[in-house]
């Protein structure tokens, strides 16, 4: 029998289970940095801030609320405070770390968004692509080192 047909690479359920729990960490890494990022940037716009400084306050705030994130979920499940830093630390940094360079790499070079006000369009719009595409290259980075036993692999299993 000719199975030449038969190109396609088989998808397994653990690979799809990998990608899921890839796509999860993300978007939990996502809530955390869109809340920093976006906190960050509206205080920034708000109290009149240069460039440089709005985005230093929002990464600092995206990595601040998405290690308390996970923070608060690990400590739910009975981890000491030092424990659930170091896991916080582990899961989230390299993936906050990407986010945040893509977003603020987007946001930069998008011409006119750091100059825009609260209400202008192009403010939001570019804030909310940026989380976007950051979400979209973080992913598979998240997925490598899950598959690695790192990252968001160290907080799944504790489920």
């Amino acid at each position: 029998m000719d199975h030449s047909e038969h190109h396609a690479p088989h998808t397994t359920a653990s690979s799809r289970a990998a990608w899921q729990t890839a796509i999860s960490a993300t978007l939990h890494c996502l809530t955390g940095c869109a809340i920093g990022e976006v906190l960050g940037m509206v205080l920034a716009t708000w109290w009149g801030w240069s460039n440089l400084p709005s985005i230093l306050l929002a990464i600092v705030l995206a990595f601040f609320f998405g290690y308390l994130l996970t923070f608060t979920s690990v400590r739910r499940h009975g981890l000491t405070p030092g424990a659930a830093i170091k896991v916080a630390l582990a899961a989230d940094t390299v993936s906050i770390a990407v986010m945040e360079l893509i977003d603020n790499a987007f946001i930069v070079v998008v011409p006119g968004a750091m100059d825009a006000g609260l209400v202008d369009l192009l403010f939001w719009s570019s804030l909310v692509a940026s989380l976007v595409i950051a979400f979209a290259v973080t992913v598979p980075v998240n997925r490598a080192m899950i598959a690695r036993g790192r990252g968001h692999a160290v907080v799944h299993s504790m489920h």
